[in-house]
């Protein structure tokens, strides 16, 4: 069983940073894709961003492209999602999930899927102030 765990949520002005962190258990953490969603009240859960196992492929969503950043470190079992310049609008619930195939690397519209991802952890808050 896998859990993910994300912290670094909270509440920031319109034009801050904030730095997500979600924390992987388990050994095989290495060999998957990891993404970021975020559903906002009311919303479909929409997708911020996703690395490939070996960072070779990172893909963003529009809303976010030039303004969010994913990384990962394999040796911590943790992806991060360095957000800047703020907005209202990317106040969400903000989660980290696994995809589910195993090795999988390719620059791919595949990441943006909810339906890709197998576990999901339970989000951190986002509220970005105007």
């Amino acid at each position: 069983q896998v859990q993910l765990v994300e912290s670094g949520g909270g509440l920031v002005q319109a034009g801050g940073s904030l730095r997500l962190s979600c924390a992987a258990s388990g050994r095989t953490f290495s060999s998957y894709a990891m993404g970021w969603f975020r559903q906002a009240p009311g919303k479909a859960r929409e997708f911020v961003a996703a690395i490939s196992w070996s960072s070779a492929y990172i893909y963003y969503a529009d809303s976010v492209k030039g303004r969010f950043t994913i990384s990962r470190d394999n040796a911590k079992n943790t992806v991060y999602l360095q957000m800047n310049s703020l907005k209202p609008e990317d106040t969400a619930v903000y989660y980290c999930a696994r995809f589910s195939k195993r090795g999988y690397s390719d620059y791919s519209a595949r990441y943006s899927y909810t339906s890709e991802y197998d576990y999901w952890g339970q989000g951190t808050q986002v509220t970005v102030s105007s």
